[in-house]
């Protein structure tokens, strides 16, 4: 096979080989609280822990009469087995005394990003205000990129397979550790966020072309195809950087489900844009879908809770830290299309079919999320 194809049908397979993590990947959120119990001398905490209910019937089997559908009465009957499940993979202590779990309480659905989501009640004693430390290890051994955000006191954590026991230290954190913190997190997501990379990739495809005579040539002059991609870049940071911050200080609040449909959206128009131009100058409309962007990172930012002590700077931070990661993805995919830009199978061949295929992608994710 020649080098070309062989290139094309790799790039294919990368591509495809994200459809099944669409945009969220696996994800449980626990948010949890605490006030003294004066009768005990103990600090109480009280809270939740959301579970995708797909990700729990791979641990805990909930379709007991195997018709593809998980009903109330059925998610009911398991309730010994989900509280065995609770026990065996999380577990909270304090000076290397365990804190006994419970999940007492009523069982409640809510949703993210249009997936059911369980609410299992949580609750658990520890002394004082002195650091707790919690391990996590759920779903690691089904999903490997399965992440728990985890909330106490407004303290967040983010456990993952490589980090799978935290501590919790409720004393005033500093400029420079919540600083850290959220650029972490801000990069974070968007190396993960399928749907923001496809966007950006479908962006650049083209960011080394022109248009003439109906047909993409490759542009010649580095300078203007640095200058073009500038340009659009910037479209695109500023106007997610509006909506991030604005959303994240509740100054708009939009609907999640419509923002995520409009995300699809976007990264379904820049992929059929590449293949039957419609728009050739892309800098307003990349700063109208970066809008939609902002808004969904603002939402991810909103589950994972902003720094009770700093939280403009934590919302500065999480900004930054996606700017880093959408700048290493940029570093890495130019030089590469830049160097590409003028062989005919480029042109011909992969700029389209990887359009195609983004395309196919963010038309699933349009369906599911409409």
């Amino acid at each position: 096979m020649k080098t070309p194809y062989l290139f094309i049908l790799t790039l294919m397979l990368c591509i495809f080989s994200t459809y099944s993590f669409a945009h969220q990947l696996s994800t449980s959120y626990i948010t949890l609280n605490s006030k003294n119990d004066n009768d005990t001398n103990k600090k109480q905490y009280t809270g939740t822990w959301q579970i995708n209910i797909a990700d729990l019937e791979h641990d805990v089997p909930l379709d007991l009469d195997k018709n593809g559908q998980i009903s109330w009465a059925e998610i009911k009957a398991k309730r010994s087995s989900i509280n065995n499940f609770i026990t065996e993979n999380l577990n909270i202590t304090q000076n290397e005394q365990a804190c006994p779990l419970t999940s007492e309480g009523i069982y409640q659905l809510d949703n993210h990003f249009n997936q059911p989501y369980l609410v299992i009640p949580l609750m658990f004693s520890c002394n004082g205000n002195e650091t707790i430390s919690l391990s996590y290890s759920a779903f690691f051994k089904t999903d490997a990129n399965h992440k728990s955000i985890v909330n106490i006191n407004g303290v967040s954590r983010v456990f993952n397979i490589n980090e799978a026991q935290q501590t919790f230290s409720f004393e005033k954190s500093s400029y420079l550790s919540t600083f850290n913190q959220y650029v972490y997190q801000g990069v974070l997501h968007i190396w993960i966020g399928i749907d923001h990379i496809l966007f950006l990739i479908a962006l650049l495809l083209t960011c080394v072309l022109k248009r003439s005579d109906k047909t993409w040539q490759g542009i010649s002059s580095k300078k203007q195809i640095i200058k073009h991609t500038a340009w659009i870049v910037t479209a695109f940071t500023l106007a997610h950087s509006i909506t991030l911050t604005a959303t994240a200080m509740n100054l708009v609040s939009p609907n999640s489900r419509w923002v995520e449909l409009g995300i699809a959206i976007s990264v379904l128009f820049a992929a059929l844009n590449n293949v039957w131009p419609l728009v050739l100058r892309l800098g307003w409309l990349t700063f109208a879908f970066g809008l939609l962007h902002g808004m969904g990172f603002a939402s991810v930012l909103g589950e994972l809770g902003l720094s009770n002590d700093y939280q403009l700077l934590s919302i500065l931070a999480f900004n930054l830290g996606v700017e880093i990661g959408q700048l290493s993805i940029l570093l890495i995919a130019l030089p590469l299309l830049i160097y590409v830009r003028n062989y005919t199978w480029y042109k011909k061949w992969l700029m389209p079919m990887g359009s195609v295929a983004i395309a196919i992608i963010a038309l699933q994710w349009s369906i599911e999320r409409f």
